[in-house]
């Protein structure tokens, strides 16, 4: 491996991150006035779906995955007080109603069930059958209604020229917003926020680990989690708020991690994976960084940025090479399970010839 200096890398992070930053906060202030607009349209024509707030690049509905690539989501309104079922229990119907003889093929562990009676408040409109079947939440039904609601807005709007509907296979919702700087994809999420709950499925912090703190491990979990209407029959579980407490003063005992990551981003956008819908994404490695985090919990194990740098792009290496990234708080779960693997193929080969000679890519 031929040698690089932390210079080379501080200058590559000074010239390319202050463009990227700009960038990304005028994407991200337009997309947020657009959305804020439909949201607040739809929200007169049905309760049920709260406008998104307006806080800039640091808005807690919106997640950055790219430049041109967003998610955000959508809370859904009168629905509160939740409670964790215990018992199990099997479904026999299809989205249109229809029951069948074998049962629906329950969710991954990402996943769950949704019923109204785990709510000990709800408004009325939760009860009407244009969401509800035998008693559960369903999301495609969400989404459905949703998406309606969107495109009557988009017109009373009068913002036909600035957004389109993507047509997609399976239950989301995608939307191209027309920006000044670049069109952005925007996957919008109807999404349930369940604060001050935990769920069971997350077994974390896990047993004899250092990293969070046990004071900030509960810190965290206080903040809650939030369920995600991404698929026809099961919620998916989301730890944005969690994800974005860890990270803050992460670097608070003078490590260099999230100079790390960010140069690794910066890299990933321009060498690696340089598409504008890419299969790794910002998510992806904020995940890697927890992960390294947990098993180098000291601080001395992020004084040497050379050394941290260069372990985190072969953990990255390793996971892109393997198509196999857990999900930080669900174990089991793989982040890459449905990513296309010609494309992670791709960028493993880019990693392992970085990796030969990091100071050539940077130079």
């Amino acid at each position: 491996m031929k040698d690089f200096t932390e210079e080379g890398l501080d200058y590559y992070l000074q010239k390319k991150m202050d463009h990227r930053h700009c960038l990304v906060s005028r994407v991200v202030e337009e997309v947020e006035k657009t959305i804020q607009q439909l949201t607040m349209e739809i929200s007169t024509k049905d309760a049920r779906f709260q406008p998104i707030s307006e806080s800039g690049i640091y808005n807690k509905n919106i997640k950055v995955l790219a430049p041109a690539q967003l998610l955000i989501t959508v809370p859904l309104c009168g629905l509160a007080g939740y409670k964790q079922h215990k018992r199990r229990r099997w479904r026999y119907y299809t989205l249109n109603g229809t029951r069948l003889v074998s049962p629906v093929m329950g969710p991954e562990k990402l996943h769950q069930w949704l019923e109204m009676e785990q709510f000990l408040k709800r408004s009325w409109q939760w009860c009407e059958a244009d969401v509800i079947l035998e008693g559960d939440i369903v999301p495609a039904k969400v989404l459905g209604l949703f998406q309606a609601l969107l495109e009557t807005s988009i017109t009373s709007c009068n913002l036909s020229h600035k957004v389109s509907i993507i047509e997609t296979f399976g239950p989301v919702i995608k939307i191209i917003v027309e920006t000044s700087e670049l069109q952005v994809e925007v996957e919008l999420v109807p999404t349930v926020e369940i604060p001050t709950c935990w769920p069971k499925k997350a077994r974390w912090p896990r047993f004899l680990k250092w990293w969070p703190s046990k004071e900030k491990s509960r810190c965290i979990k206080s903040f809650g989690f939030d369920l995600m209407a991404r698929s026809n029959y099961h919620w998916q579980l989301s730890f944005l708020r969690a994800e974005r407490v860890l990270i803050e003063g992460i670097d608070d005992d003078g490590g260099c991690r999230m100079k790390c990551f960010r140069i690794i981003r910066q890299m990933k956008e321009d060498i690696w994976c340089t598409a504008s819908k890419p299969v790794i994404t910002s998510y992806h490695l904020k995940t890697l960084l927890l992960w390294t985090c947990e098993k180098y919990p000291r601080s001395k194990d992020w004084r040497n940025f050379k050394k941290c740098f260069l372990r985190l792009v072969k953990k990255l290496h390793k996971c892109v090479s393997q198509h196999f990234l857990t999900h930080y708080f669900i174990k089991g779960t793989n982040l890459f399970k449905y990513a296309n693997a010609h494309e992670l193929d791709m960028v493993a080969q880019k990693l392992a010839d970085f990796l030969q000679n990091p100071a050539h890519c940077i130079n």
